[in-house]
């Protein structure tokens, strides 16, 4: 099982970070190793700068490669959300270096998933995050650069898609620090789907 990001993917996240729209898909891969099914995160001990991401995530159900747009939505069936935890103090000397970003993307329950439910129309879906009580994102998948399909059909010219990886489809704005003792719940469609604590 892999799990693929896809980056920039809201316009208004890419300008708040001060990074370029994407012409086309930008995505980069998490290990197994990153999912959190918990509900505790603890804040590691080489980063002072942990952010929150929340994201649409969906789990590919079969085997597919060079999959084509028209089919993508054959591919999946379940959705939920999940936080794309990253460690930005990291992730900054990285980019200053031009070194590749795992190390600040990939480390150890770097990826909290929530519950899952069956894949309804997606534009239909909005989706939520509070911070101790107090809202910091919301999005919908329509406004994605790159909708669920097109992002499948993309990614699967590169590299075989198979039953159970999922794909993180991008965080809308308001992405910031995390602390110790902070409360996060995620709501997709109206239902609680995340509930972490930090540590």
């Amino acid at each position: 099982m892999k799990i693929i990001c896809i980056g920039r993917n809201y316009v208004e996240h890419a300008k708040e970070l001060n990074n370029p729209v994407p012409t086309k898909p930008m995505f980069f891969v998490k290990p197994d190793t990153a999912l959190l099914r918990t509900h505790m995160f603890y804040i590691p001990p080489f980063s002072n700068n942990i952010h929150y991401e929340l994201e649409l995530v969906v789990k590919i159900k079969k085997v597919g490669k060079s999959i084509s747009k028209r089919f993508a939505h054959k591919y999946y069936d379940e959705i939920s959300l999940g936080l794309d935890l990253t460690a930005r103090d990291l992730q900054e000397e990285c980019k200053e270096k031009g070194m590749p970003w795992e190390i600040a993307k990939g480390f150890d329950s770097s990826a909290p998933i929530g519950r899952w439910y069956q894949k309804k129309d997606l534009k239909s879906l909005d989706f939520y995050l509070l911070k101790n009580g107090e809202k910091v994102q919301e999005g919908n998948p329509s406004q994605m650069v790159f909708d669920v399909d097109s992002i499948i059909e993309y990614v699967s010219k590169f590299m075989t898609l198979k039953k159970g990886d999922l794909i993180f489809t991008g965080t809308p704005s308001g992405v910031g620090k995390m602390e110790v003792n902070d409360v996060f719940e995620a709501y997709l469609d109206g239902k609680k789907t995340i509930d972490l604590r930090v540590k």
